[in-house]
Formats: C-alpha cells, sequence, structure tokens
C-alpha cells in the first residue's frame, strides 16, 4: 500500500494575526508556522494505515522553502518521504494548487510511483477552503469522500465514514481514491526527538515551481474576483471582574450564578 498525504504550511492558529502596510497580505514575520490541524490528523492516519497494513507514505507540500519544517516533523512521527513544490512564497489559490499537485502525482506516476490512497485535511486552517482535495480527484478521476471521520482500508477498498445529521454516513470506495479528513478521526502523536533526529537526516525531493498561473481565472483571461485587501475582525475586549477575596467571596458568586440563571432559589 502506498499513501500520499498532502499537507499546508499555515500560520499558528494561536498567534496575534497583523497585515502588511497595503492590507493585502499576513505579516509573517512574527508568526510561528504549523500544519492546519485536519492535515495533522490526515498525516497520522497515513502512519496508522502503513502501520497496519504495511507500505510507504510520502508527505507532499506546496510553499515555500522553509516548509521543509512541516515535512520533517511529518517524517518525524513515521513518514517516510517527503516532496516539496517550492514557491516564491506567495498564496496560490485552490485551483493553481490542485493543478501543481496533480501534475507531481503524474510525474511520480511517470516515474513508476503509483498511490493507492491519496490523502487530505477537509479544509485549510488559514483560508478555510475545501476544494483542493476534491480538484484534485475531479482532475484524476479518482472517487472521493470528504468530511471523514472514520477510515478503514482493506482488501482494496476504503471504508469512509462522516457525521450526518445526528448519525453516520458510510461510504465504500475502490482504491486508489481521495479521502479528506476531519480533525477528531484521531489524536496526532507528538514527533519524539530521536523521531526528530532521524527526519532531519533524511533528503526532501524539491520542485521549484513557477509564480502560480495554471487554472487562475485572471490568466485564462476570464473574469473572476480580485483581492482588494484583508480586514481583520474587530478584536472583543475582554473584563475581569474580582468578586471578593477567601469566604467572604461565597455570597457574591452564588449572586452572581443566580443572575446568569444557573442557580434559582
Amino acid at each position: 500500500m502506498n499513501v500520499l498525504v498532502c499537507v499546508k504550511r499555515v500560520p499558528e492558529t494561536g498567534g496575534r494575526v497583523t497585515l502588511t502596510a497595503d492590507a493585502r497580505e499576513i505579516e509573517t514575520r512574527y508568526l510561528g508556522f504549523t500544519v492546519s490541524p485536519h492535515e495533522e490528523c490526515a498525516t497520522e492516519e497515513a502512519v496508522r494505515l502503513i502501520e497496519a497494513n504495511g507500505g510507504s507514505s510520502t508527505v507532499l507540500t506546496l510553499g515555500p522553502e522553509a516548509a521543509a519544517d512541516q515535512l520533517r516533523s511529518a517524517m518525524a512521527i513515521g513518514i517516510d518521504r517527503a516532496i516539496l513544490l517550492q514557491t516564491d512564497g506567495q498564496d496560490w489559490d485552490p485551483v493553481s494548487t490542485a493543478a501543481a499537485i496533480v501534475d507531481a502525482i503524474r510525474a511520480e506516476a511517470a516515474a513508476g510511483v503509483t498511490y493507492d490512497l491519496l490523502l487530505f485535511g477537509n479544509e485549510a486552517a488559514d483560508s478555510g477552503d475545501f476544494q483542493v482535495a476534491i480538484r484534485v480527484a475531479l482532475a484524476l478521476d479518482l472517487p472521493c469522500v470528504n468530511g471523514v471521520k472514520s477510515l478503514v482500508v482493506s482488501d482494496g477498498v476504503a471504508t469512509a465514514r462522516r457525521e450526518a445529521g445526528g448519525g453516520w454516513e458510510v461510504f465504500e470506495v475502490p482504491l486508489p481514491a481521495v479521502v479528506a479528513v476531519r480533525e477528531g478521526i484521531n489524536l496526532p502523536r507528538y514527533p519524539s526527538v530521536p523521531g526528530r533526529l532521524r527526519a532531519k537526516k533524511k533528503e526532501i525531493e524539491t520542485s521549484i515551481l513557477a509564480p502560480a498561473t495554471v487554472g487562475s481565472a485572471v490568466a485564462a483571461g476570464v473574469a473572476g474576483p480580485e483581492k482588494i485587501r484583508l480586514r481583520l475582525p474587530a478584536e472583543v475586549e475582554g473584563r475581569v471582574e474580582i468578586l471578593g477575596n477567601g469566604a467572604d467571596a461565597a455570597s457574591a458568586v452564588v449572586d452572581l450564578l443566580e443572575r446568569i440563571g444557573v442557580l434559582s432559589r
């Protein structure tokens, strides 16, 4: 079994986001970076599938040279290979991203490397789009299931389950297939120190890409949306009220609980 998991380098969700002077990009100088939570689960799922079924796994990302850090983190928990589709650091739209991934998968196939399962996160933590996995599946004419919270592979069939209306939808799709998983399908493990040391010695296969043009509406001569500026949501200030100290605060706590409807007399 051969599994490819695609991940994205995103700003840490707990960091404070600021914009560049022209408000068209996120200022990244003071941000840490990580992998989208859904894709952390996809990476963990790839490792578990190979542990259970045997075979090999590959992690792929499209991004700047610094995205190699996220690839090494994936290898530190057990992914075998890593591929970096290196860009100049500018954001790529989902259409161009999917096209670049499809080109990379076809190049792998031409070199004799084929994948039984393509794993994605359900959506990226920064842009929130759900498109890349579906576009890749459509371009490669593969079955696709998204929103997956349970995945079992056996005898050339992937059984995927996703929540729906208080119950479960169950899909059985033949391999090769594309599956986009949601956070909660598993609990991702943390890279160990020995794992990080081993990952540091592994080679990352790198392809340098030209600036995004493939698939973009502008490049195709089709009118499409144009980014004017980004806008940060308004910050909500917090307020702390000290009700009292020690036993003297007990009655004030009771009064507060009554006011908010938790207690009644």
